[in-house]
């Protein structure tokens, strides 16, 4: 384990290998140093340690390079997490504020809860992504997947903005089925083809109007930013919305 402090761009910067610690240790050096005035972390080394980003309040930036375990950035209120490589499931968990952007894939459940912040993610998801996203106040969570999803994506939305971009995968169609089951608020954007058995039944299509397309730019081009790809080649994609068609679809079901 190396710990080096230095300072770059006027950023007082920590790198920290990870190599033997426990996802205990590793986190509680990072919030005693962001509590000293460190700005900016460059974590190597990292395998499996979870909840990294847990508990840390301010706009501290956090570079990982291997693969962070659950809970990445979970109850995060600030910071800005990249990841180089890919990571485990519950990324974002309830996040409230601030950025994750991860250059390969994310495992099941990102976004579980997120009223707020961003999440962009390089690849495909696993099962559940942007399950119960809400909205908090001024608050409204985005996540942007450059590949494709799992089942139940976007399952229980009661808020925020899915963004399926369908653009690094083969595939011209998604594989995903119960797409938006239990979905009332929020919205998703899917940039394949999907059918209409694939939807849960609380979910409607529609074609883009002009918000929309301010929205989706908005996000494309955040995502090309990251990872360095063509906005333009992903916005000439035949975009669709799906909005929830009941904004209060089990509101009688204990009603006697």
């Amino acid at each position: 384990m190396n710990n080096n402090l230095n300072t770059i761009s006027n950023k007082k910067v920590m790198e920290i290998s990870a190599d033997g610690l426990s996802y205990r240790e590793l986190n509680t050096k990072l919030r005693e140093a962001a509590a000293q005035g460190i700005e900016k972390f460059k974590l190597t080394d990292v395998c499996g340690q979870r909840y990294l980003g847990t508990g840390l309040n301010k706009p501290v930036e956090i570079d990982i390079r291997g693969t962070p375990g659950n809970d990445l950035g979970a109850f995060m209120e600030g910071p800005e997490i990249t990841v180089h490589g890919n990571v485990q499931d519950g990324c974002g968990n309830t996040m409230n504020d601030g950025e994750i952007i991860v250059h390969g894939h994310t495992g099941d459940v990102v976004g579980f809860s997120a009223r707020g912040g961003k999440i962009f993610i390089r690849d495909s998801v696993g099962y559940r992504a942007g399950i119960h996203m809400k909205e908090y106040k001024d608050k409204k969570p985005v996540i942007v997947i450059g590949g494709n999803a799992q089942d139940f994506c976007g399952e229980y939305m009661a808020g925020g903005i899915l963004i399926l971009l369908g653009f690094n995968t083969h595939e011209v169609n998604f594989k995903a089925n119960f797409i938006g089951t239990g979905m009332h608020g929020g919205v998703i954007y899917l940039g394949n083809k999907v059918e209409t058995y694939q939807l849960g039944k609380e979910v409607g299509i529609a074609e883009l109007d002009e918000n929309d397309n301010n929205v989706l730019r908005q996000y494309v081009n955040e995502f090309a930013s990251h990872f360095n790809c063509d906005a333009e080649e992903i916005l000439n994609r035949q975009f669709i919305k799906l909005f929830p068609r009941w904004l209060r679809p089990y509101g009688q079901l204990y009603v006697y």
